[in-house]
């Protein structure tokens, strides 16, 4: 069994590098995402058999999509700013709009193999994941409402394992779907 996702990457450094400058700025008292572990999620799978793994790359294998410009524009938090489990860094409207349709044909694709989404996708980039209550975090976070952090270009489609460690989890590419 193994735990996997599918999801698109930021590889953009110079993001990567503003969104690190963020996170150090921010002084949030929560674990943050590492640069190498950035990435939206596109539809989690859970625990999977080898088996299933191989008719997932069979499915998305046959995705098609044109590489997506991600503008990055504003902070959020789930489920709340005032009691954060994740912060996240959100995307424009059209990058939105262009994620949340890959995200829609990751599903149809792995639909008939049983994975559906529990929510609907919401595009979001988690730099943070909040343990503990800090009762001047919805303070904080309304300071970085409005962020412009760069673009990136999502060129690729990634079927993922997730190993977790003591350290964090680390990924590993079981697929990647080039756009086209």
């Amino acid at each position: 069994m193994m735990r996997a996702f599918v999801a698109v990457e930021i590889c953009n450094d110079g993001l990567l590098e503003s969104i690190a400058r963020l996170q150090s700025e921010m002084q949030i008292k929560a674990s943050p995402v590492s640069k190498k572990n950035m990435h939206f999620t596109l539809l989690f799978l859970g625990e999977i058999s080898e088996e299933a793994s191989e008719d997932v790359k069979k499915a998305l294998s046959g995705i098609v999509f044109s590489p997506i410009q991600v503008s990055f524009t504003h902070v959020g938090a789930f489920p709340k700013p005032d009691f954060p489990r994740v912060i996240w860094i959100g995307v424009d409207e059209d990058s939105g709009r262009k994620l949340v349709e890959l995200a829609r044909q990751v599903e149809q694709r792995l639909a008939p193999l049983g994975f559906k989404a529990d929510k609907p996708f919401k595009p979001h980039l988690t730099i943070f994941r909040v343990r503990n209550r800090d009762d001047a975090m919805a303070g904080r976070l309304a300071r970085y409402g409005k962020v412009s952090l760069g673009t990136d270009t999502v060129s690729e489609l990634k079927f993922k394992q997730s190993v977790l460690t003591s350290n964090g989890p680390v990924y590993s590419d079981l697929l990647v779907v080039k756009a086209q």
